[in-house]
């Protein structure tokens, strides 16, 4: 199906995006724009777990070709990647950037013309990388960058450790939902992420991106318009719990889902320090998730040759 302009539009025509960046500034107040809820004023430049404050932060931005062939499509991806995140995954590949907070403060207005740029060039989509913490900035450029002409789809790409409430402000606005599900159990989140409800707040979220916008829609030339992209990195020695990830994906949103299971994991960052994880997933290894998608019947996606 292909759709004749992105949902965003109708939104900024009706003036209900304007709404919706009010809102979710009001979040910035006493922070809780994901799930940690660190409850600090981020407009007085108070930061919590994410480190970020009141404005947005880019490490940088490009037209992409590495993604999952219906988003970077023939022309690219317009990656934009925010500094910062709410997970703390000790085998981070983007640790400088998520981490270390290797990256330039912006403000929306700049945000607008990234975004503007990014179109120009001919990305078939804007791709918000990491962009969770920084979801009120986001629409306010967003707002700004349909002033002036944008009008290419919206990419959502996260890594799954998201609010509910805040998703909701998304509605009609996000196109495409590309987030991570990166475990199926509490132990191994806790360990590797700092997260130990991971996989219920994923799933929670997981079914409201779903809820959005469903099945992912492309286009006659192959392309992303439309829907949910949901991403699973294997870990060594079974570390992400791949077949509970599975299962809640075909059980509870649906047989079509689009899967990328993805093999490139290496052990960055610190993850050298941990037995579990200090080694480059195997091709057995790999073959075993595609085997249980296969299994469970989820033949659609993206998988890594």
């Amino acid at each position: 199906m292909e759709l004749s302009y992105p949902s965003y539009l109708k939104l900024y025509e009706e003036g209900e995006l304007e709404k919706r960046v009010e809102e979710a500034y009001e979040l910035l107040g006493r922070c809780n724009i994901c799930p940690r809820k660190c409850g600090v004023n981020r407009i007085k430049g108070e930061k919590g777990f994410c480190k970020a404050g009141k404005e947005p932060m880019v490490s940088s931005f490009h037209s992409h070709f590495g993604e999952e062939p219906p988003i970077s499509g023939y022309r690219g991806s317009g990656t934009i990647f925010f500094t910062h995140c709410n997970l703390r995954c000790l085998f981070c590949q983007n640790y400088p950037i998520s981490h270390l907070g290797n990256g330039n403060q912006i403000s929306p207005s700049q945000l607008s013309q990234m975004m503007l740029s990014l179109q120009k060039r001919g990305c078939h989509n804007i791709n918000l990388v990491t962009p969770t913490h920084f979801t009120p900035q986001v629409l306010s450029g967003l707002f700004l960058a349909i002033k002036k002409g944008l009008n290419i789809p919206l990419v959502y790409n996260c890594g799954g450790y998201e609010r509910v409430e805040t998703l909701r402000l998304l509605e009609g606005i996000v196109d495409i939902y590309m987030p991570d599900m990166k475990y199926g159990e509490e132990e191994k989140s806790k360990k590797f992420s700092s997260a130990s409800d991971y996989f219920e707040v994923a799933k929670k979220a997981i079914k409201e991106m779903y809820r959005q916008v469903g099945n992912l829609e492309l286009n006659r030339k192959g392309i992303a318009q439309r829907g949910l992209l949901v991403r699973h990195l294997i870990l060594p020695n079974e570390g992400g719990g791949t077949r509970k990830v599975f299962s809640f994906l075909r059980e509870e949103i649906s047989p079509a889902v689009y899967l990328s299971i993805m093999s490139q994991y290496f052990p960055a960052y610190k993850a050298q320090e941990f037995k579990g994880l200090n080694r480059k997933v195997t091709r057995e290894e790999y073959e075993e998730a595609l085997h249980i998608a296969s299994e469970l019947g989820l033949e659609r996606g993206w998988r890594q040759n």
